[in-house]
């Protein structure tokens, strides 16, 4: 399984903000090589879900607003892909899996996407980023 370019480039403009100082978004994108027209976008979900903030203007600027010690990959995967999932069936119902016919491979595919969830908690940014 392979995350998308966008949970990628949120994490690279999650660990250009770790100082816990304002940068220009254009200074992110050209630290971490993300396209500015991408970095944008992505920077507003991260606003949405209160991990940056993101002022406007002449002295604006991107900050980090939560925790590094409160934030997890997971976190930030999160606010970019609401709906992670590491197979298209473990979004929505499966056809296959009923209750009078379950499928093991759901089975077994949502026990690793538990696994793989838990550890994207198991440790904060700033253990990660130190």
């Amino acid at each position: 399984m392979l995350f998308t370019k966008e949970s990628d480039y949120a994490i690279r403009i999650v660990r250009a903000l770790r100082s816990g100082e304002k940068i220009r978004a254009k200074d992110i994108c050209e630290c971490e090589e993300i396209p500015e027209a991408f970095a944008y976008k992505i920077l507003k979900k991260l606003e949405k879900a209160q991990i940056v903030r993101v002022t406007r203007g002449t002295h604006g600027g991107c900050m980090l607003i939560k925790n590094p010690e409160e934030l997890y990959l997971y976190d930030i995967i999160l606010a970019i892909e609401p709906d992670f999932a590491i197979t298209h069936c473990m979004r929505k119902s499966c056809s296959r899996n009923l209750p009078e016919q379950p499928c093991y491979v759901h089975a077994e595919l949502l026990r690793v996407q538990k696994l793989l969830q838990d550890e994207l908690k198991s440790k904060s940014l700033a253990e990660i980023l130190r």
